[in-house]
C-alpha cells in the first residue's frame, strides 16, 4: 500500500504573503489527489505538484475567501478547457459552499453542479482512500478542521479556529498537527478567532502531537518568533510551514 504524501501548497494566512498562497494543502496516495482548501493564488502553484485536472476531490474548511476563492478559477478552468468541459468532482463543503461558489464565479448553481459535484461534510467519511474526520472548530462562521487517516499515517489540519477542545479531539496522538498559529502573544487579540502560536502549541501538547506544523503565518508576522512562542509550550519537533514542503511517513513520530 502506497504511504500518503503531504504538500503544503500554501500556508499564509489571511490574504497571500510574498513567498506562499494562502491556505492550501495536496494529500496523495494510491494515485487519489485530495485537496483541502483553495485560497488566495493557491491554483497557480497548485499546478506545480499535480496537474491541474488530475485532482479526485476537494475539501473545503470554512467559506472565508483564503480558504476558498481560487474555487472559482477552478471552475472556470474546468468549464472552459480546450478539450471541452471537464466532468465534475466532489467538493465536500460546509453549508452555503455551492452557493458560495455560485457567486464568486458568477454563474448560477446548475452551472456550477456541472463541474463540481458539492457534498456536505460529515463526521466521517471515506474520500478515495482517505478516512477523513471533521470538527467543528472555534471561528465565527461554520468551520471544520480535519483529521487524514491513511496506511497507518495521520495528519490533524485545525482550519481557523480560536481556542478549543474540538482541536485536541481531532488531533489525539496524530503523527502530524498543522495548526494555524495567525497571532502572536497579546493580550489585545481578539478571542474565538485565531490561535497564538503558544496556544498552538499547547493544544499540540494536550492532543500528543507527534510533530507540529505551524501553518496560517499571517505574512507581518515574524515567523522565529512564532516558533520560539510555540516552543515555550510544545517539546516535540516543531517547524513552520512552507509552500512547497512534503511530509511522508517517518517525518512526525
Amino acid at each position: 500500500m502506497a504511504p500518503m504524501q503531504l504538500t503544503e501548497i500554501g500556508c499564509s494566512g489571511s490574504y497571500p504573503g510574498p513567498d506562499s498562497p494562502a491556505s492550501c494543502y495536496l494529500l496523495e496516495a494510491e494515485g487519489f489527489r485530495l485537496v483541502i482548501d483553495m485560497g488566495n493564488g493557491a491554483l497557480g502553484v497548485l499546478q506545480r505538484h499535480a496537474e491541474l485536472f488530475g485532482i479526485d476531490a476537494i475539501c473545503v474548511s470554512h467559506l472565508h475567501a483564503d480558504h476558498c476563492i481560487d474555487l472559482s478559477s477552478y471552475w472556470v478552468a474546468r468549464q472552459y478547457a480546450p478539450e471541452g468541459p471537464r466532468p465534475p468532482i466532489p467538493v465536500y463543503g460546509p453549508r452555503g459552499t455551492a452557493e458560495r461558489i455560485a457567486g464568486l464565479v458568477g454563474e448560477d448553481m446548475a452551472r456550477i453542479a456541472s463541474r463540481f459535484e458539492v457534498r456536505p461534510l460529515t463526521q466521517t467519511q471515506e474520500i478515495g482512500p482517505f478516512r477523513v474526520t471533521t470538527e467543528r472548530m472555534n471561528h465565527p462562521v461554520e468551520t471544520f478542521g480535519f483529521r487524514v487517516e491513511h496506511a497507518g499515517w495521520t495528519v490533524a489540519y485545525s482550519a481557523d479556529t480560536g481556542q478549543t477542545d474540538a482541536l485536541v479531539r481531532l488531533a489525539d496522538g496524530v503523527d502530524v498537527l498543522l495548526c494555524e498559529a495567525s497571532f502572536q502573544n497579546n493580550e489585545n487579540n481578539p478571542p474565538d478567532l485565531h490561535l497564538t502560536a503558544r496556544q498552538a502549541g499547547e493544544h499540540a501538547t494536550r492532543a500528543g502531537a507527534g510533530r507540529l506544523v505551524l501553518t496560517h503565518l499571517v505574512p507581518w508576522y515574524d515567523r522565529d518568533r512564532l516558533l520560539a512562542e510555540a516552543a515555550e509550550t510544545y517539546c516535540g519537533p516543531l517547524s513552520a510551514a512552507t509552500t512547497g514542503l512534503v511530509l511522508r511517513p517517518g517525518a512526525g513520530r
